[in-house]
């Protein structure tokens, strides 16, 4: 399977961040199965950095060997996935113990309804039900050395 990283530098040697919080499925390597979700983030980086170059990374993912690793998949946004984001994005000492974590990314709009559940302003199922009507880009989550092996780095490109 083919899969993408989006920064504002190439990433040819991936590596897991420990020191950014507040990531949908805790300290991990990012990559999305969708090429314009990665070319967004891309851009995103670039601005937010203010770095001359967006770039996407473009990697190949040995699936056949994920059975040796712990593996979860939520394929939709559900009350497992939901905790998991809010656990993962308000306690920085919580790991999940899982390889990889494949699901539902929590962008900007989605981020929003996970804000309104940690404070308060909606219920958790009511959240479920708002997100069946957004559109939700995906990510896989590459959570430990083990998993980062799965990965080999391809070629990358700038985005104009």
């Amino acid at each position: 399977m083919i899969l993408y990283h989006g920064s504002d530098v190439e990433v040819k040697n991936p590596k897991i961040i420990k020191s950014e919080k507040g990531r949908d499925f805790g300290c991990a390597f990012y990559l999305t199965p969708i090429k314009e979700q990665a070319e967004r983030m891309a851009k995103r980086k670039q601005r937010m950095n203010k770095s001359a170059s967006a770039i996407v990374s473009v990697f190949e993912f040995n699936e056949k060997e994920i059975n040796n690793l712990k593996y979860k998949s939520f394929k939709n946004p559900d009350l497992e996935w939901l905790d998991m984001i809010i656990e993962c994005r308000t306690n920085p000492s919580f790991n999940h113990g899982y390889d990889i974590v494949e699901g539902k990314i929590a962008d900007d709009s989605v981020g929003e309804t996970i804000l309104f559940v940690i404070d308060g302003v909606i219920k958790k199922e009511d959240a479920i039900e708002r997100l069946k009507f957004q559109k939700i880009n995906s990510k896989i989550a590459f959570c430990s050395e083990d998993s980062l092996k799965l990965i080999k780095f391809t070629n990358s490109y700038e985005v104009k």
